[in-house]
């Protein structure tokens, strides 16, 4: 009933294919997903690029709001999506209000900005083997390292959709990975077996 109430005050619905914003756009609001995905992409070089594809949970825009800064990026529904779409003040009120919220805002924004740079110099760079590293370390980051375990079919769809490269060659360079001992590929679960080893291969 408490996620109805807030959908019902700060929610919006956006039909699959919608831009939700532009990159350039001067932005007053930032979102936070309740259902389904979104991308992010970015022109470089004249050429548009999948940054990410944000599912459930994530949250984003909200740099407009920090920084009071233009889009850096075009937001854009990969399905019909539901939104809770807050202002500046609304954002302000829910991070005073809950200090594990606002730290783990702040956390993800650092990790998202530190990726974000790699990412844009790996695709100036064609560089498919340094980010397919990059989304791994990422995923890996976000489920806790060397605890943690990645479904290999999931990822590599993650992975594909996201820098718009074939499903199977994704495939090929986590076989690489595995057969150099950076991860360890169970079935259809992925370990990580040398965090050192897959920071380098991710540039870092």
């Amino acid at each position: 009933m408490a996620d109805n109430a807030l959908f019902s005050k700060y929610g919006k619905t956006i039909d699959e294919g919608k831009v939700i914003f532009h990159e350039g756009e001067e932005g007053d609001r930032m979102y936070i997903i309740e259902e389904g995905t979104v991308r992010i992409t970015k022109k470089i070089s004249g050429k548009e690029y999948t940054l990410a594809v944000l599912p459930k949970g994530e949250f984003f825009g909200e740099m407009a709001l920090v920084s009071r800064t233009k889009r850096s990026a075009t937001a854009i529904a990969a399905d019909t999506v539901r939104l809770l779409e807050f202002d500046r003040q609304g954002f302000l009120g829910m991070i005073e209000k809950n200090a594990k919220i606002a730290l783990n805002i702040i956390d993800k924004l650092s990790r998202r900005l530190q990726q974000a740079n790699q990412q844009i110099q790996y695709l100036k760079q064609k560089d498919e083997r340094g980010l397919v590293a990059l989304h791994l370390r990422y995923a890996f980051t976000e489920a806790g390292l060397l605890s943690a375990s990645l479904d290999k079919t999931k990822i590599a769809r993650e992975v594909s959709m996201s820098l718009e490269i074939p499903i199977e060659k994704v495939m090929e360079y986590i076989k690489e990975f595995d057969d150099e001992r950076v991860i360890r590929v169970d079935g259809n679960t992925i370990f990580l077996v040398d965090y050192d080893k897959l920071s380098k291969t991710a540039g870092n």
